[in-house]
């Protein structure tokens, strides 16, 4: 929720306008959020009496019957958008089938949509959310690691868009957000996995305690759902829910002074820097935490090279990543994708590198000034140090799966003509510099050939992405 204040004065030649806008939400842990015993998330529809929910398909098949006995407990009528979304569908068409449920239910401006599901639904529905009306309310149920601990902090919500993570979105804070870890006594481990790579970030670079945590029971943290499973340690549960709300705390107090990003020193985008082209570049996606612990991992080396973080330090980083089964490296990582992703990154950060190394474990510092000769050096040292480790780096389960909806059941014809809009829009050419280094595919530039194949969110034909599909898939 938001509020604004504003004022408004006479200049010289026209008006100046000074606003500040008060943003306001909240965090509730509640384990059993859809135990009817709980009413905490019913008392926020009883003005309505009615909700509309979208959720991931994969959580409605194991929860769907929970939450519609959970809401006709309490005399609240519920209609469900079931939608099935993995990073190559967290597309145009996904975000205007949630759009078209909305206009369907007939939302009211300040009526909140329920988002049940991991990051990358409430990423869409909360894009949705932030576009219908230019700002309709929700409310978050993160049911997934990366959702409870990562996804759940920030108020940034999107959508991609060709080959670019995150390229059309929005800041939109939800209501209210309520974290129930039991839902991890549900997810398979290869999630877990993907979600514990969020902790490693956020610990290597700003909690060492955290860290320390993470560093002692890394496998049974994984192997009981962070506790949550039948017959978990006690000492595990509590340690795991330390780890769970400090690294949200911690989350919070980073990203907080920060929502709208206007600062682009951002410790929390460790990991951060090279990751968007791992995780789309695969034709099958790498998931999000493998693809942000390849980039952590090079992030490692390349401060061990400048000395920032000690040889012991780098190996106890190294050494995490590899006990928790996640990646460091994927044999797609050469000189030509550290370039292009390089040249991406420059964009989003107003020409400057920013990427975020430990310095050592538990803070951080930010490397600008380097050459392209010094990043394709720790590059190649990379890549021998990871001929010592299992797989050579490579993670486990490290690629989506049925487990990730929308990857395998969203049409690829949809997806697939939407991307090809987007490549033949512009193309990445010419040169750039990063601090005194060249950069190939340093400068996005064309515009031309999309205006007569795009037309209101249409491509070839699919209009307003639909073209006969429901919820990602066709019907």
């Amino acid at each position: 929720m938001s509020d604004l204040t504003a004022t408004v004065n006479v200049t010289k030649n026209g008006f100046h306008v000074d606003g500040y806008e008060k943003i306001s939400y909240d965090f509730t842990f509640l384990d059993g959020v859809f135990n009817p015993e709980n009413p905490q998330l019913a008392e926020c529809y009883k003005r309505w009496g009615r909700v509309l929910a979208v959720t991931d398909l994969n959580v409605y098949n194991v929860y769907g019957e929970q939450i519609e006995k959970y809401f006709e407990h309490h005399g609240i009528d519920l209609k469900v958008h079931k939608t099935k979304i993995g990073e190559k569908a967290k597309t145009i068409p996904t975000f205007l089938s949630i759009v078209d449920s909305m206009t369907e239910f007939g939302i009211y401006r300040k009526e909140p949509v329920l988002v049940v599901g991991g990051g990358l639904v409430t990423d869409v529905a909360g894009f949705a959310c932030a576009a219908y009306r230019r700002n309709t309310n929700f409310i978050r149920v993160p049911t997934t690691v990366i959702g409870l601990i990562d996804a759940s902090v920030s108020i940034k919500v999107a959508v991609n868009y060709g080959n670019y993570k995150n390229r059309l979105g929005a800041y939109h804070a939800p209501m209210h957000t309520f974290l129930d870890f039991t839902f991890l006594r549900t997810l398979p481990t290869a999630q877990i996995r993907n979600g514990f790579a969020e902790l490693i970030k956020i610990s290597t670079c700003s909690h060492l305690d955290t860290f320390n945590l993470l560093d002692k029971y890394c496998e049974q943290l994984i192997e009981t759902g962070f506790g949550r499973t039948d017959g978990a340690p006690k000492e595990v549960r509590d340690a795991a829910d330390k780890i769970n709300r400090e690294g949200i705390h911690e989350m919070l107090k980073l990203e907080t002074p920060n929502l709208h990003e206007i600062g682009l020193d951002r410790v929390i985008a460790y990991g951060h820097t090279w990751s968007p082209m791992h995780e789309l570049v695969p034709e099958t996606p790498l998931r999000h935490g493998h693809a942000i612990s390849i980039d952590m991992a090079y992030s490692a080396t390349l401060a061990n090279s400048r000395k920032l973080i000690s040889d012991e330090e780098h190996r106890r980083i190294l050494n995490l990543f590899s006990r928790a089964g996640l990646s460091m490296d994927h044999p797609q990582f050469d000189e030509d994708i550290l370039d292009k992703g390089t040249a991406a990154i420059l964009k989003t950060r107003d020409g400057k590198l920013r990427a975020a190394v430990p310095n050592p474990i538990g803070s951080c510092t930010f490397i600008n000034d380097i050459e392209v000769s010094e990043l394709n050096d720790a590059l190649r040292r990379h890549k021998e140090l990871m001929k010592e480790y299992p797989r050579n780096g490579e993670g486990l389960e490290a690629y989506v799966d049925a487990s990730d909806t929308g990857y395998t059941d969203n049409n690829k014809q949809e997806v697939q003509a939407l991307e090809k809009a987007a490549e033949e829009a512009g193309s990445l050419n010419g040169n750039g510099h990063v601090h005194g280094g060249k950069v190939a595919n340093g400068q996005l530039n064309g515009t031309n050939g999309i205006k007569e194949k795009m037309t209101n969110g249409s491509a070839k034909g699919l209009t307003n992405g639909a073209n006969g599909f429901t919820n990602g898939a066709r019907a």
